[in-house]
């Protein structure tokens, strides 16, 4: 699994001229799933993203987490994490989870992320979808899963 943080002021994300999730203070997550990813993988980044310290302290160090601050999710799927752009001028997805088994898997992720009782908004999967988002910071960070890491 593979995740883009970016650390907010504000976010939101919509599709079909529907509002589908808006958030303040908080991070947008970008969630990228592969087929060899399980509940292990989700539980493991929901507990990172959570209790990463990316928020600025009194003395403006990152020394907060999103549980520190009591700030927000957007979480927005996004196979495109996985493109492979090695060879040709075309991207290849092949690593990415077929989209019957994504869909599962974000849904899981977004329950794991609730569980830390967190503020958690989203947007529709495999939805063509806008994003909007005033990057705080900036301050824009992957984060990979163990297994993404090793190659596993």
């Amino acid at each position: 699994m593979k995740t883009l943080l970016q650390r907010v002021s504000r976010a939101s994300v919509g599709g079909d001229g529907e509002s589908l999730g808006s958030i303040g203070r908080g991070l947008l997550v970008l969630a990228g799933f592969r087929e060899r990813d399980d509940e292990e993988e989700l539980r493991w980044m929901a507990g990172k993203i959570v209790n990463l310290r990316i928020f600025p302290d009194s003395g403006q160090n990152m020394n907060l987490s999103l549980l520190d601050v009591d700030g927000q999710l957007l979480v927005v799927s996004q196979f495109t994490l996985h493109a492979s752009c090695r060879k040709g001028r075309r991207p290849s997805f092949v690593k990415a989870a077929p989209p019957s088994q994504a869909e599962t898997l974000y849904d899981i992720f977004l329950q794991e992320l609730r569980g830390f009782g967190v503020e958690v908004e989203s947007g529709r999967f495999g939805a063509m979808m806008e994003v909007e988002l005033v990057n705080s910071g900036p301050v824009t960070i992957m984060v990979e899963s163990p297994s993404e890491r090793s190659g596993a």
